[in-house]
């Protein structure tokens, strides 16, 4: 394995708030209480203290939830020395199909590699995955896209995306079968194949069988999956759930303030924040529901509840509650003793507005830290981009520009040679005519080489037509380029975020996951190219 060092300042769209976050934190020390390193999660850990009670109450869970995934002897012993004291490393993601984008799988890794330092260090620390199960966004996760040649396809397992139902409960349809048939086509026979049909099955739910791929792809790691839509973990979060909602206006103050005081700093909100707003759910039915400030009371929809009702509610029937997304980081670190938490950069900036929340209701804010971010380039891939000697960088500029880039390194010698010289000479000849001028009359030097912009610009142009020529003679320069950007930079993102961790774990086998987790230790601030 060989890597390379991408620093996230090179990747397009990333926030001022989340690279300032990574290489100026002086900046945004005051929205986040740790740094962003390993010694910061030392040093929190080391501090942790947690109730026992609850530890027993929450283990209890852990082990009913992963048995009946069928977990394997690592991940219960991960299950035991939590209820002897472990810490956790955490991360999670949504319930995509199929497992997800490829980042869920890097996600799991950084928590299991930052587990295993932890335990290296005397701190006894197990990972485990948050399946975000209690949102209710199912377009978002109902479909997946695999590589087909040098193609995407996209399959998807419903039409039917307008639920306001927490996804984790929805049921896969009898379709679900013909959509994994497809899949276990386009990635090949093996492990994985095995693992997605024994996962994705009619009556499983997106939850439970996002948990049973995990489970699976995962096994022997020590990972522990946690599902919160269970009615006990909601019985155990219920004096939270309280709180927030005693405290609503409170707390939605504090969030007002932490959104001004971001703009103030030139950063932006990941959250908006409204007076109205409170951090939690109701689930009215088979519907999840916003609840709204209102006087003294609550709105829930159209309807205008008590506070005394609501609180009354939450006391009896707390797994009608859930949190929204600046709660929801503050419910996982009141059910575990949270060393660290990997997000990507748009859970970083839900954690500048979140800690405001963390210190009113936890007394403590959980460090956060980027997640393992990558790109797999196959050896087949590898040797493409090397005969056309092309760079990662080179494909953010998209489709067209990348076909053209590609045609223009496959020209006929000669005629390589002949722009290059023309180049080159052109350059030379006008850097004599500007010493000449500037003896003459040196106003004359700004005209030369506003001059010499314009005459390489329409050298450039003769290149760029001489590459379109060539790219309507070959069209296998087309089909390389497409191939280029279908593995690498999918729908202009990067692949991480497009293709799924199975494409990846398929081809390579369950040995990747040992090459990414020494990907994961923290030495690379940025994205890292793996060549394989």
């Amino acid at each position: 394995m060989k890597t390379e060092c991408m620093p996230f300042t090179a990747i397009p769209h990333n926030s001022r708030l989340f690279v300032d976050f990574l290489f100026d934190f002086e900046k945004v020390e005051s929205f986040y209480a740790h740094r962003p390193n390993g010694q910061a999660v030392l040093e929190h850990a080391r501090g942790l203290k947690f109730p026992a009670e609850r530890r027993a109450r929450v283990a209890e869970v852990l082990e009913k939830q992963n048995r009946g995934w069928g977990a394997s002897e690592a991940a219960l012993a991960s299950i035991e020395k939590f209820r002897q004291g472990a810490v956790a490393c955490i991360s999670g993601q949504q319930v995509g199909l199929l497992g997800g984008p490829f980042y869920s799988v890097l996600k799991a890794v950084s928590a299991i590699q930052m587990a295993e330092e932890l335990s290296g260090q005397g701190i006894a620390a197990i990972p485990v995955f948050w399946l975000a199960t209690e949102d209710h966004d199912l377009a978002e996760i109902a479909s997946a896209t695999l590589p087909s040649g040098c193609e995407l396809e996209k399959l998807s397992s419903t039409e039917q995306t307008g639920s306001d139902a927490p996804v984790g409960r929805v049921l896969l349809d009898p379709k679900i079968d013909a959509l994994v048939e497809r899949a276990t086509a386009l990635l090949g026979p093996g492990w994985v194949s095995e693992a997605l049909k024994e996962s994705y099955r009619a009556g499983e739910s997106y939850g439970s069988a996002f948990a049973r791929l995990f489970t699976r792809i995962l096994a022997g790691t020590g990972m522990v999956l946690v599902d919160p839509l269970d009615d006990e973990l909601h019985a155990i979060a219920q004096p939270l759930f309280t709180a927030a909602a005693e405290r609503a206006e409170e707390l939605d103050e504090a969030l007002l303030e932490r959104g001004k005081a971001l703009h103030k700093a030139g950063y932006h909100e990941q959250v908006r924040v409204t007076p109205e707003s409170t951090l939690l759910f109701s689930l009215e039915g088979n519907r999840r529901t916003v609840l709204h400030l209102a006087g003294d009371g609550f709105m829930l929809g159209a309807q205008r509840v008590a506070r005394g009702e609501v609180l009354a509610k939450i006391a009896e029937h707390p797994e009608q509650f859930s949190a929204n997304v600046l709660l929801r980081p503050v419910v996982q670190d009141y059910l575990f003793p949270t060393a660290v938490y990997f997000g990507g950069p748009a859970e970083i900036a839900y954690f500048a507005q979140a800690a405001v929340v963390y210190e009113k209701l936890l007394g403590r804010t959980t460090p956060v830290m980027p997640r393992l971010s990558a790109t797999i380039i196959s050896p087949a891939m590898d040797d493409l981009m090397k005969r056309y000697r092309l760079s990662f960088s080179d494909l953010f500029h998209g489709s067209e520009k990348v076909c053209e880039l590609l045609a223009s390194r496959a020209l006929a010698p000669g005629l390589r040679d002949a722009l290059h010289k023309t180049k080159d000479a052109l350059k030379e000849h006008l850097e004599e005519l500007r010493a000449e001028l500037k003896g003459l009359d040196p106003t004359l030097v700004d005209s030369a080489a506003k001059s010499e912009k314009k005459m390489l610009y329409q050298l450039s142009k003769i290149g760029s037509k001489a590459a379109r020529a060539e790219l309507r003679q070959n069209e296998a320069l087309t089909k390389d380029a497409h191939h280029v950007l279908t593995e690498l930079f999918p729908h202009k993102e990067l692949q991480e975020r497009v293709l799924p961790g199975i494409y990846f774990l398929a081809q390579y086998g369950r040995g990747l996951l040992a090459e990414l987790k020494t990907a994961a230790k923290p030495q690379c601030p940025g994205h890292q190219i793996i060549r394989l």
